[in-house]
């Protein structure tokens, strides 16, 4: 996670602190704020436990893992079909979108 609670509090940590968050960057952001209000209903130790779908869901908005994982996966997949002759070169990828098809 990655609200980290300082080990010395200071004026310097309290302003600082809040720069480390996902409200800027909008893919993260109601999902951040879900976990943080769940973590203030039941305060930090129960929430950890009570709130640990809605964290794990921001861990994987935020790093992406599974969705790297999966698209490594598909990559290993295509890479054995051709390497087994199942797809020609032509096939190797998929063919692009059209320029304007956007």
């Amino acid at each position: 996670m990655t609200n980290v609670v300082p080990f010395f509090r200071s004026p310097f940590t309290d302003l600082t602190g809040c720069l480390v968050n996902h409200q800027y960057y909008g893919r993260c952001a109601e999902m951040e704020m879900r976990a943080m209000d769940c973590l203030e209903a039941y305060g930090v130790d129960r929430g950890l436990k009570k709130c640990n779908d809605l964290l794990e869901d921001l861990r994987e908005c935020a790093t992406r893992g599974k969705q790297l994982l999966r698209i490594q996966a598909m990559k290993d997949e295509r890479e054995r079909q051709y390497k087994a002759g199942e797809r020609s070169k032509e096939e190797r990828y998929a063919k692009a979108p059209r320029i304007d098809a956007y």
